[in-house]
């Protein structure tokens, strides 16, 4: 049989470290062999983001906001030690925070569940989706230390030059300010994408925060998500069967704990920072999630919800076998593949992305699986595989089907 024949290109975004190594091993042995695959690429490797200063992380997120798919490695933020490591030219911005900003999205993650893996939490029976804001808080905040005794004052000026100001603290000793700020515009945006997703995935949608406490930053959030509901939504979800709830976090919290899954959570994006990687703990590990960044113009980036597993890459190096979950990289890409399907309308493509997804979590319930997985699954007698080996093993069973 020929390869499957593409359209349009997926914007390819590759990364860092092991899940740089993985992304080839998938592309080798999964796509390639039965996909005629079309990319527009670009390299988020760091040392390649230093060399162009960083531009090209921007020029791929405007590449993704162009073809409308985008599917992205996971790559290194960079902190002090990195920059000394990679003698970086400056420590840059995490790429997963600048692709946010330029295409304005929501992120969608969503646990991968598989038999034999079983949730920590014995009333889970469905996944939960965490849907996070991807802009503001603490991601885009201003600090200062305090070095002794003074006022602080939060000031706005506005465009006639007139101000307004709030005392913050008055400061007897050392200590510390943060300032942080939000939009409208993007948490208008936050909503629709929540509403949109929910509605197409037949699903209850929860947003929580802590209006109570922070009565302006965080009921703004409120306001917004209530008004947008009541004005385009409340009829959709309805027919739909479907309903919209707030609550606090603290309240969310417990309610999720006891709750049986099945439903999306909207977060603030510290909150969601948060309690999608617990949730992803709890359902197995942070190498069974997916990640979908959702353009409220209905353009998507599909990526792993895990890092670049730096130990796992330095005993690559040294040429020690290392045993490295590749499920939701190898899901990364099924994503971007089934959306380019749908959107360009090639019914065996997203075939195909459904039928890879199927052979992984089948090898997984054969009992052959990476080693993280062997140590919790429930399966008797698993086979703990090596990084290409278990590819290897999945594309066997892909052959079967």
């Amino acid at each position: 049989m020929g390869r499957i024949q593409m359209k349009t290109p997926l914007v390819e975004m590759d990364g860092d470290e092991m899940t740089r190594i993985l992304w080839k091993m998938i592309k080798d042995e999964l796509l390639l062999p039965y996909i005629d695959l079309k990319t527009e690429y670009y390299d988020l490797g760091l040392q390649h983001r230093d060399e162009t200063d960083d531009q090209v992380t921007i020029d791929s997120a405007k590449a993704a906001l162009k073809y409308g798919v985008a599917v992205k490695c996971a790559t290194i933020t960079p902190n002090a030690a990195r920059m000394e490591e990679y003698h970086l030219k400056k420590m840059y911005k995490s790429p997963n925070g600048t692709i946010r900003a330029i295409m304005d999205g929501t992120v969608f993650r969503k646990p991968i569940t598989v038999k034999g893996i079983e949730p920590n939490v014995r009333t889970w029976k469905k996944p939960i989706t965490i849907a996070r804001h991807a802009y503001g808080d603490v991601y885009r905040d201003v600090e200062m230390r305090v070095p002794g005794p003074g006022k602080a004052e939060m000031v706005f000026t506005d465009a006639e030059g007139h101000e307004t100001r709030k005392l913050i603290h008055e400061f007897d000793g050392p200590g510390v300010i943060q300032g942080m700020h939000n939009l409208d515009k993007s948490i208008e945006s936050f909503a629709r994408s929540c509403f949109s997703y929910a509605f197409d995935a037949g699903e209850d949608l929860w947003f929580a925060s802590k209006d109570t406490i922070s009565k302006q930053y965080d009921g703004r959030f409120k306001e917004i998500f209530e008004s947008i509901y009541e004005k385009e939504y409340k009829e959709q979800f309805a027919q739909k069967g479907i309903t919209y709830f707030y609550t606090l976090i603290d309240d969310a919290v417990a309610r999720v704990m006891k709750s049986e899954g099945g439903f999306i959570w909207a977060c603030k994006n510290y909150d969601g920072d948060v309690m999608s990687d617990m949730l992803s703990s709890a359902f197995g590990s942070l190498a069974m999630m997916t990640s979908v960044l959702v353009n409220p113009d209905g353009k998507y980036e599909y990526e792993a919800a895990h890092g670049t597993v730096q130990r796992h890459y330095y005993k690559y190096l040294k040429g020690e076998e290392t045993s490295t979950n590749s499920v939701a990289t190898i899901f990364a890409w099924t994503g971007a593949l089934r959306k380019r399907g749908q959107l360009d309308q090639l019914p065996e493509l997203v075939s195909f992305a459904d039928r890879l997804e199927k052979a992984t979590l089948q090898t997984i319930e054969s009992g052959k699986m990476t080693g993280d997985l062997a140590r919790i699954t429930t399966l008797d007698n698993p086979v703990a595989l090596s990084s290409r080996d278990f590819i290897l093993a999945v594309r066997d069973t892909l052959e079967t089907l």
